[in-house]
């Protein structure tokens, strides 16, 4: 038996990310969990076992720091209870809540050992040697580590690919940030106060990561961005590539079955995204385009810079270049000013473009932002009647697309087991569930699917049988 064998293993740090918000917030954690990895720290799905608790949060909807702070006061009572058995907890903040509120967060939950925002992750090992280096102070000279700063260097240069394994074990789809920031200002939104500016990483950047992921066994890739078509990364030669000529590039990519993209911009959707619409089989004809509202009074005030009629004439555009693409919609119902009018003009957008899914929301004031200082706010009342009338709109119109999905033959990418036995599960090229009879050996490609029915959030399909020659 040699020295080496006879050292004692080191057991694993453990970490738990508890993941808030949207697609980059999960693509972002999984990054955090791979910055991590080469130092030792394991993912946890138990917050009571882990060594390292990081909150990665989202500050779009109302009382994000509210829940935040709720989820410290519960942490530290995990942490007391360890302590208790001689282990001990770390605890971080990140994410836009972590931008927007460091010093708060750091102020009022001094439980806390680090914040830090979307731009900092990368340097998420080195904040933790820092604030190991705070708990040996004084608790009334202990401080918070915090990294609120948006940075010059570019943090995906600065982080570790997954291991094959691990990627393939996140699922045969991944996420791919190509984008982030925004500069579009609406009057709503924190996004470019927590994100910052529009920044598109490199070409060469975007398909080293992508040949990776397939490389590891993913089928779909959905790239993302706060305004993912605004993507203008540089090639080798410096020159600017959009969006559409990215999903041409990535489309080389031998064993690459499936592309999407989210969150789009209506300014944003350009001749050359369309194109790849109508040219490249493996960009789904799914498209998320929000709206926001139908009334060009209240477009106005959100300062999305765009009329309804402009947005109804894009969809046109695409779905002439596209027949089969389906739309989904964000809609904010309530926005200050917004009279009986203005909603039914929404409701008339909602109609005449027919969405297959929406997200709805009452506005919520956000700090900071110039439409907290609007005045004519809506009643909460008013608001919560018209978020119901919308969501019965956009729900029946949900309802009739999978209905009208009905006795058409799907390629359906199975992804897993399903929750009866015998069953699995996968998505058809509109990101509907789709539930079938099949054995566990059809996960990990894509198979001609009959839908035969539909349930409350899903389809029911039957596997086509391959015909012989």
């Amino acid at each position: 038996m040699t020295d080496m064998e006879t050292m004692p293993r080191t057991a694993p740090k453990r970490v738990f990310i508890k993941t808030y918000g949207c697609q980059m917030n999960v693509y972002d954690s999984d990054r955090m969990a791979d910055a991590l990895a080469p130092h030792g720290y394991v993912p946890t799905q138990d917050a009571a076992e882990a060594d390292l608790v990081l909150l990665n949060t989202c500050h779009i909807r109302e009382k994000a720091s509210e829940k935040v702070f709720s989820e410290l006061g519960r942490l530290k009572e995990i942490q007391g209870e360890r302590r208790a058995m001689g282990a001990d907890m770390m605890i971080g903040v990140a994410g836009c809540v972590a931008q927007a509120e460091g010093e708060e967060i750091a102020r009022r939950a001094p439980v806390v050992d680090l914040v830090f925002g979307p731009q900092a992750y990368h340097r998420l090992p080195d904040m933790l040697e820092k604030a190991r280096g705070q708990r040996h102070m004084h608790p009334s000279l202990k401080k918070a580590v915090i990294d609120t700063d948006f940075p010059e260097e570019d943090k995906f240069a600065h982080l570790p690919a997954a291991k094959k394994d691990v990627t393939l074990a996140r699922g045969l789809t991944a996420f791919l940030t190509v984008q982030e920031g925004c500069d579009k200002f609406c009057s709503f939104c924190v996004v470019p106060y927590t994100r910052g500016a529009e920044v598109s990483r490199p070409v060469a950047q975007v398909l080293d990561e992508a040949r990776r992921l397939v490389d590891a066994g993913v089928k779909e890739i959905t790239l993302l961005g706060q305004n993912v078509n605004a993507y203008h990364g540089l090639d080798a030669a410096g020159r600017p590539v959009g969006l559409g000529q990215l999903a041409f590039l990535l489309a080389e990519i031998a064993g690459l079955e499936r592309l999407r993209y989210t969150t789009s911009h209506p300014r944003d959707m350009d001749d050359a995204l369309i194109a790849a619409h109508r040219d490249l089989p493996l960009l789904m004809p799914y498209l998320h385009l929000p709206v926001q509202s139908g009334s060009d009074r209240i477009l106005k005030a959100m300062n999305r810079k765009h009329t309804a009629a402009e947005y109804l004439a894009l969809i046109d555009k695409i779905k002439k270049a596209r027949p089969d693409m389906a739309l989904s919609g964000d809609f904010i119902v309530g926005f200050p000013g917004e009279t009986d009018q203005d909603f039914e003009d929404t409701l008339t957008i909602i109609r005449e473009t027919g969405y297959a899914s929406a997200y709805s929301f009452k506005y919520s004031t956000r700090p900071g932002t110039p439409g907290a200082n609007l005045g004519d706010q809506i009643a909460e009342a008013v608001k919560t009647e018209r978020l119901h009338r919308l969501q019965d709109l956009v729900n029946q119109q949900t309802a009739d697309f999978h209905a009208s999905c009905v006795g058409r033959t799907l390629p359906v990418l199975i992804e897993r087991v399903g929750r009866q036995p015998g069953q699995v599960g996968g998505r058809s090229p509109y990101l509907q569930a789709v539930h079938l009879d099949g054995s566990p050996d059809l996960i990990g490609a894509i198979h001609e699917v009959e839908i035969i029915g539909t349930s409350t959030n899903s389809l029911v399909g039957r596997l086509q049988q391959a015909v012989a020659a």
